[in-house]
C-alpha cells in the first residue's frame, strides 16, 4: 500500500452523471484518497467522451469490504497482497496487455512478483519502500548503524511517531529479529510482539497515521515510520528530514491497476490503464503524488531533476533481505490481530 490514506479526494460520481449526459459510457474507478493527480480524470473523460465515478478507500480491508457487499467497479488500486487475494478468489479478469501501449516501459524489477507471478492481473500505478524518516538535526548518523533497533533507542523516548498499521508494525519487529515479514511462525511472531512491547516501554512511540506528513513536516519528532512517497513529500517541504531503510530489510510494495471480473466496461477499463502509463500522465500523477512512477522514463527524469535531492523518490530496489507482503492466511491474520490489540492497549 502501497500508500493508503484516510482522506478522500473526492467523489465525482454526481457531478459527471449530471453535466455530461446519460448516453456517456460510465467508468467506476476506486483507489485510496490522494492518490491521483484529479485534473487526469478530467482529461480521461474529455479523450474518451465518458463519464468517470471516482471514489477512494481508507484501506485495503475496507475496499475489499465494499467489494464483497456487491458494489461493483471497474478499475481497482489495490496493493500487492490484496491483488494477489483478489485473484485467488476470482474476482480479477486478465488484462489484455496488448492494450497497454506502454506496457514495455515499466520497470523491470515491478513485474514477475510472487503476488502476480504471470503478470496476469495488475499493471504497476506506484511503488515505494517503508522506511525511517529522520530529523537530521536531532538523529545521529552512528544511532543509525543499529537499523530497526534504533526505534528502541532510549536517547529518542517520546520522540518516536510508528505508523499506526498492524502489519507495518509487526514488519519492523519481525525484520528487526531477523525474520521473514511474512512468516506464519506463531513463535516468531510471539517474538515479535515481545519486541514491541519492549520498544513501548522503553521509548513510548506514538502510533499515528496521516497526521504523520504535517507534523514532520513540522519537525515536531526525531523519527517517523513512513512510506517513500510520504518522505519524499514530507522532505521536499523540510530539507532537515532524511529517508534511512534499514539493511535488517524492509518492506517493498507495489499499488497495482486491476480490472474488476464483473467490468461492464472492460475496454474503456483498459482504455484507463493505457491513459494512466502513458508517459507524460504517469509524469503529472508522480510529481503531485510524490510517489515512484513504474513508467521507466518516468522515474529516470524525476529522480535526476524534480528529486534529485530526495533519496526517498528511489527506494532501494536490490536489498536481498526486502521483501514483498504476501496475503496471510485468516489463521495467521486473527493470530496477529489478536496480538496488534495486546500492543494498543499495553
Amino acid at each position: 500500500m502501497k500508500k493508503i490514506f484516510s482522506f478522500a479526494v473526492c467523489i465525482l460520481a454526481a457531478a459527471v452523471l449530471v453535466g455530461c449526459g446519460g448516453e456517456k459510457t460510465t467508468l467506476k474507478v476506486y483507489n485510496a484518497g490522494e492518490y491521483i493527480d484529479t485534473t487526469l480524470l478530467s482529461d480521461f473523460e474529455n479523450e474518451n467522451n465518458c463519464n468517470v465515478v471516482y471514489e477512494t478507500f481508507d484501506s485495503n480491508e475496507s475496499m475489499y469490504t465494499k467489494v464483497m457487499s456487491g458494489e461493483k467497479y471497474d478499475i481497482i488500486i489495490p496493493s500487492d497482497y490484496m491483488i494477489e487475494r483478489l485473484a485467488k478468489e476470482g474476482f480479477l479478469q486478465e488484462i489484455d496487455k496488448n492494450k497497454i501501449s506502454n506496457y514495455g516501459e515499466i520497470t523491470d524489477n515491478l513485474l514477475s512478483q510472487p503476488f502476480d507471478a504471470e503478470n496476469k492481473y495488475s499493471v504497476p500505478y506506484f511503488w515505494g519502500s517503508v522506511g525511517i524518516l529522520y530529523d537530521s538535526t536531532k538523529v545521529s548518523e552512528e544511532d543509525l548503524e543499529d537499523g530497526w533497533e534504533i526505534l528502541k533507542n532510549l536517547k529518542y523516548k517520546e520522540d518516536i511517531y510508528m505508523y499506526d498499521s498492524e502489519r507495518d508494525s509487526f514488519m519492523i519487529a519481525l525484520k528487526a529479529l531477523g525474520f521473514s515479514l511474512n512468516t506464519h511462525d506463531k513463535a516468531e511472531l510471539d517474538k515479535a510482539y515481545e519486541w514491541l512491547i519492549e520498544q513501548k516501554e522503553i521509548v513510548n512511540p506514538i502510533y499515528v497515521g496521516d497526521e504523520v506528513i504535517d507534523s514532520m513536516i513540522s519537525g515536531n519528532m526525531a523519527m517517523a515510520i513512513v512510506y517513500s512517497g510520504d518522505a519524499a513529500y514530507i522532505m521536499s517541504e523540510n530539507p532537515d528530514m532524511r529517508y534511512f531503510e534499514p539493511s535488517q530489510g524492509t518492506n517493498l510494495w507495489i499499488d497495482g491497476m486491476v480490472i474488476m471480473k464483473d467490468s461492464e466496461n472492460t475496454d474503456l477499463a483498459h482504455k484507463f490503464i493505457d491513459f494512466m502509463t502513458r508517459p507524460e500522465n504517469a509524469m503529472v500523477n508522480s510529481e503531485m503524488v510524490g510517489y515512484s512512477s513504474p513508467v521507466k522514463p518516468v522515474f529516470e527524469e524525476l529522480k535526476e531533476t524534480v528529486y534529485s535531492e530526495i533519496e526517498a523518490y528511489v527506494p532501494r530496489q536490490n536489498g536481498d533481505k526486502d521483501e514483498f507482503f504476501r496475503y496471510q492466511d485468516a489463521e495467521t491474520k486473527k493470530y496477529c490481530a489478536e496480538l496488534w490489540t495486546k500492543v494498543k492497549a499495553q
